[in-house]
């Protein structure tokens, strides 16, 4: 008999974050396992690859897949309800998508009619129990997290339990506390649970960051200005038309808040397109130097990218801290900064100002809050 090739036969994880993913799902200390972080990172990919391969093994009789279905124009979920068969041919295209590269799809279509994979309806699962089964939860920040409980609660003996969201770029940015990150803060620390953070370093898929550096920049450029941020851009617009200024933000009132009154932090920031830096700032400064006198503001400046170290080197109170930051990434819906545990108290600030003036600033512009975490660097890196 010809032994089948499971999908975790092919796929291999590529990142330390991947890696610790797989792990936790092959754990048998967890029973739930939740992976939180940005499209690309093969949070879908490894979870669905895990729940066949862990059927075709017989190690589980069932793997149910519950992701809901979102009208992306009327921002509306849609049910079973309402598209009949269409609903469960649009599910099962997403996993032949996920899917085709790592097994043939008639062995995925065999698990299907034998219902040993199961293509579920959130909404119409109350009543029913899964034993010997795992359940996956995909887009969870797309649904209300009671109905994620209500999947919780269908497991039976010997079951596990996938949850996948991301609660920065594929939520609705309105909404504050979405599915995935208030799903995301009840697991911590619950029993038998394990929460995973993947981050913009996870991203694997060709063409993600560029998506997800353009989401962070339609973000701001729809973010509703105050009149003096208007005034900001309409004077960046006079004295710098050729630059490509994506939006502005004022913090005057934060810094007063947070007791910041040292030279190094201005009182706004003007975020460019990248390569269009030097056309804001001008020869020698000259134009920037104009719109601070328009405004009566200090203004800094930086380009659009995805190294938010260059963004606290913008703004921080401590010039030089951005020199002791190992890495900013995003962790659920927070930016986490990791800083070198020497330097971690100037990082912070006195009761956290400096990182509550950050998280003040990042909620402005792109709608996540910031996080700090104290990490020891080896002295060899440390003096260099």
């Amino acid at each position: 008999m010809t032994k089948i090739k499971t999908p975790l036969d092919v796929i291999k994880p590529l990142t330390s974050g991947q890696e610790e993913f797989l792990k936790a799902l092959h754990s048998k200390d967890y029973d739930i396992v939740s992976v939180f972080g940005p499209t690309g990172t093969g949070k879908s990919l490894l979870s669905i690859a895990y729940g066949i391969t862990e059927v075709l093994k017989e190690k589980y009789q069932r793997f149910i897949i519950a992701r809901p279905l979102i009208d992306i124009v009327l921002e509306k979920e849609i049910t079973a309800v309402e598209l009949g068969s269409l609903y469960y041919e649009i599910i099962s295209t997403y996993i032949r998508d996920i899917l085709s590269s790592f097994i043939y799809w008639n062995i995925i279509e065999d698990l299907i009619k034998k219902e040993k994979v199961i293509l579920a309806d959130i909404h119409f699962l109350r009543g029913r129990t899964f034993d010997n089964s795992i359940l996956f939860l995909d887009d969870a920040q797309n649904i209300p997290p009671e109905s994620s409980l209500e999947l919780l609660m269908r497991m039976g003996n010997n079951s596990k339990m996938i949850i996948a969201g991301d609660p920065v770029f594929q939520k609705n940015p309105e909404i504050v506390l979405d599915g995935a990150t208030l799903l995301r803060e009840a697991l911590i620390g619950e029993e038998r649970a394990i929460v995973i953070d993947l981050g913009l370093k996870d991203v694997v898929r060709v063409g993600a960051r560029r998506g997800i550096r353009l989401i962070l920049e339609v973000r701001m450029r729809k973010r509703k200005l105050n009149d003096v941020e208007r005034e900001i851009l309409e004077a960046a617009r006079t004295y710098a038309p050729d630059a490509d200024v994506i939006t502005a933000a004022e913090f005057v009132n934060e810094k007063k808040k947070y007791g910041i009154s040292g030279e190094h932090t201005p009182d706004a920031l003007i975020i460019t397109k990248e390569d269009h830096l030097g056309r804001l700032v001008g020869r020698g400064g000259e134009r920037i130097n104009k719109i601070e006198e328009e405004v009566g503001l200090r203004i800094r400046a930086i380009e659009l990218t995805l190294d938010f170290k260059e963004l606290v080197r913008a703004v921080h109170p401590v010039s030089w801290i951005h020199k002791h930051i190992i890495d900013a990434d995003f962790a659920g819906p927070y930016m986490l900064f990791k800083v070198d545990r020497d330097n971690f108290g100037p990082f912070v600030g006195q009761k956290g100002f400096y990182v509550k003036f950050l998280d003040s600033i990042l909620r402005k512009l792109v709608g996540v809050g910031a996080r700090a975490l104290e990490v020891e660097v080896p002295r060899r890196r440390r003096r260099r």
